[in-house]
C-alpha cells in the first residue's frame, strides 16, 4: 500500500507540470546527500512516519468475486493508516526554491483525495478514498523540527503532508464451487442379522439440477397414513358398549 501511495503522489505532481519544466521529483531524504548530488531542480516527498487510525478499525469479513461473479473467498476488513510524509524542494536560489514550494502547495491542497485515476494495485482494487490532508493539528507524530533534527540537515521550509490509506486485509480462500448434483447412500439394513456383510447400497445422483427445487426439494410427495382411531377404555369400540364399560 506504501508503494501505491508513493506513485500517486509522483503522479500528481506530474500532472502539476513539473517535470516538462525539468523538475525532478524523488523520494530521498531531504539531507546534505542529496543537495550535493542533484543536478536539476528537485522535490522531495520523503516518507518519515507510518501509524494505524485505530479508530477506524472494522471487524468482519466481505466476500470477494471473481469476474464470473463466484466467491473466491472472504476478505478481512481494511485498517487505515496515516502516512506522514515531508515535502521540500531543492534549487539554486531561496526565491525559486520559495515559488517552487508555493507550486507544490497548491497542487496538493487542490484536491482533498488522491483522484482515483492516480491509485494503482490494491487502493484501485479496494475502490476507497485515500485522503490529503496539510498537517496544521497535533496527531501525535513527530515535530518537523524532530523530523530534521533526526536527519542532521538544517531546518528549511517544507510541507508536512498527511495520506489516509486503507491496508487490504488478508483473503481466506473460499471451496471450490460444487460443480455436481446431489449425491444420496442408500443401505438396506432389512436383512443385517442374517448376513453379516453389510451392502454397500445405492449410489444416486441428481444430474442437471438448475435452480430452486421448489418447495418439495428433492422429495416426491405421498400420502401418510392418518393415525389410527381411539379406543373406548375397558372395551371395542364397534357395537355396544362391554359390562364394564361406562353407559
Amino acid at each position: 500500500m506504501i508503494h501505491e501511495v508513493d506513485e500517486a503522489l509522483r503522479l500528481l505532481l506530474a500532472e502539476a507540470g513539473l517535470p516538462e519544466r525539468g523538475v525532478e521529483v524523488v523520494l530521498d531524504a531531504p539531507t546534505r546527500d542529496l543537495a550535493a548530488r542533484r543536478t536539476a531542480p528537485t522535490v522531495s516527498v520523503f516518507l518519515y512516519d507510518v501509524r494505524e487510525d485505530t479508530g477506524r478499525r472494522q471487524a468482519g469479513a466481505v466476500a470477494e468475486h471473481d469476474a464470473d461473479g463466484l466467491v473466491l473467498g472472504h476478505r478481512a476488513a481494511p485498517r487505515w493508516f496515516e502516512l506522514a510524509y515531508l515535502v521540500t524542494v531543492w534549487t539554486n536560489r531561496p526565491q525559486d526554491e520559495h515559488r517552487l514550494l508555493a507550486e507544490v502547495l497548491q497542487c496538493l491542497t487542490a484536491v482533498d483525495a488522491l483522484p482515483a485515476r492516480l491509485l494503482t494495485g490494491t487502493l484501485a482494487r479496494l475502490g476507497l478514498t485515500v485522503g490529503l490532508d496539510i498537517a496544521g493539528r497535533d496527531t501525535g507524530l513527530p515535530s518537523v523540527s524532530d523530523v530534521w533534527s533526526a536527519l542532521g540537515g538544517e531546518l528549511r521550509p517544507s510541507i508536512d503532508l498527511r495520506v489516509l490509506a486503507p491496508l487490504a486485509g488478508a483473503l481466506t480462500p473460499a471451496g471450490p464451487p460444487v460443480t455436481e448434483g446431489l449425491v444420496v447412500h442408500a443401505v438396506d439394513t432389512s436383512h443385517a442379522a442374517e448376513s453379516p456383510a453389510v451392502d454397500p447400497g445405492r449410489r444416486l445422483r441428481y444430474r442437471d439440477t438448475v435452480g430452486d427445487p421448489g418447495a418439495e426439494g428433492f422429495a416426491a410427495p405421498r400420502d401418510r397414513a392418518l393415525p389410527p382411531g381411539r379406543r373406548s377404555r375397558g372395551g371395542s369400540n364397534k357395537g355396544g358398549s362391554s359390562g364394564g364399560g361406562i353407559r
